[in-house]
């Protein structure tokens, strides 16, 4: 501070010890009749165990008011610590930054690399929340001081070494407010490849399911493949759209990941390498906002073995991204997209945060995060939504049972 303004008597007070009703409106209480003013007031329990902190400003030296807190710590059975000290908290550096890791479960080892990685790269750890715990434990780490792409850089290798999954966002503001999540279809919003499912209704699922992994891995050019799996289905009834859209099963996780993303004013959108006949329909039963995916060619009611009009491959995805957050007057900032396969890549690249889903390795080494779990609404987590937060929202939108959705991870439980 200026040498003119004199710094602040301040006391800096620690209550631990088990949690009990009212520990923290009795020191407020002793607080206030002192006069006393509240700088700063943190409070966790775990476990039954109470950590509470208060930055206290008083209007004297303070030593009353420190025999008061002392009495009141006591009373409560709590091991209290009361520091006299001058001024108010330092400010937070620039450089802010969020660090979601997730796993099945975090060893010690994982996250004593991690944090100290996270050292080494001159970013201090502000603060610590747990966003989930069953089936999968979820903590984020609030920084300062932080270059997110170096961090990316540095944690995605560790990621891969102690199996954890991490990702490294922008913090503060970026953190707040709407965004656009956009998301992959087959294999991510479902469960299932819909040309797979259109060729065993022509007799040739192994034949499109080879070619398909191929394409996926990033061994064959996406249009030459997908025009090489759509002769497959020449000859097919229309009316087979409607049994692959009976057939589909959504990943676990898929709606409470939409309903959730929509009840926090999110946008939501679907774009894909496969089918509009097929998307179009699911987005609208999901209440996705947009959708764009490959038209087939239709005659006489049969399909032709082509595709009419031009092919959604890896570029169109990502201008398909950057349209859907023009039209819902976002910066590509706050975008997410989500997808598991090579053709993936440029949407991934182009969105704020790209987050691989079970997704191939080459995708994995070039997204900004990875979700390595089978559960879609994990996504939720590394966009610092709490376990907490999807159960409120899910009340909100689902409060009687007839809308309970079975494959959803809350109410299987999953989440």
């Amino acid at each position: 501070m200026p040498p003119s303004i004199p710094r602040l008597n301040t006391l800096l007070v620690t209550f631990t010890g088990e949690d009990r009703p009212a520990v923290s409106s009795r020191l407020l209480r002793v607080a206030a009749d002192a006069g006393a003013f509240v700088l700063d007031l943190e409070q966790a329990v775990v476990r039954g165990r109470l950590l509470l902190t208060a930055l206290l400003q008083p209007t004297d030296d303070g030593a009353t008011l420190a025999t008061a807190i002392e009495q009141v710590g006591k009373g409560f059975g709590l091991t209290v610590t009361v520091e006299p000290g001058r001024g108010d908290n330092p400010a937070r550096r620039t450089g802010r930054a969020s660090v979601v890791v997730l796993g099945a479960s975090l060893h010690a080892s994982s996250l004593a690399a991690i944090t100290s990685a996270i050292g080494d790269q001159s970013a201090n750890i502000d603060r610590i929340r747990r966003l989930s715990r069953d089936p999968v434990t979820t903590l984020e780490l609030d920084l300062s001081g932080a270059d997110v792409p170096q961090l990316r850089r540095a944690l995605a290798l560790l990621a891969a070494e102690h199996g954890v999954d991490i990702a490294v966002s922008p913090g503060g503001l970026a953190r707040r407010g709407r965004r656009l999540l956009v998301m992959d279809v087959d294999s991510t919003l479902i469960q299932d490849e819909v040309i797979e499912l259109l060729a065993a209704h022509a007799g040739r699922a192994a034949e499109v399911a080879t070619v398909t992994e191929r394409a996926m891995r990033g061994e064959l050019d996406f249009e030459q493949s997908l025009h090489e799996r759509v002769r497959c289905l020449a000859g097919l009834d229309v009316s087979v759209f409607d049994d692959v859209r009976r057939a589909i099963r959504l990943t676990p996780g898929a709606r409470t990941l939409v309903r959730t993303v929509r009840q926090l004013g999110f946008s939501v959108a679907v774009v894909s390498g496969g089918f509009i006949e097929i998307v179009q329909p699911l987005a609208t039963e999901l209440g996705i906002d947009r959708a764009h995916a490959n038209r087939l060619e239709v005659r006489d009611g049969k399909l032709t073995g082509r595709v009419d009009g031009p092919v959604v491959d890896r570029a169109e995805k990502a201008r398909a991204l950057r349209r859907f957050a023009e039209a819902e007057g976002l910066p590509l900032s706050r975008t997410v997209a989500v997808g598991d396969g090579a053709n993936d890549l440029d949407m991934l690249a182009t969105a704020g945060l790209g987050i691989a889903f079970n997704a191939k390795p080459v995708v994995r080494e070039q997204a900004d995060a990875s979700v390595n779990v089978p559960y879609l609404d994990t996504v939720l987590f590394m966009l610092g939504i709490s376990r907490e937060d999807v159960e409120e929202a899910d009340r909100l939108t689902a409060p009687d049972s007839s809308n309970v959705d079975p494959g959803a991870s809350l109410e299987s439980p999953h989440v």
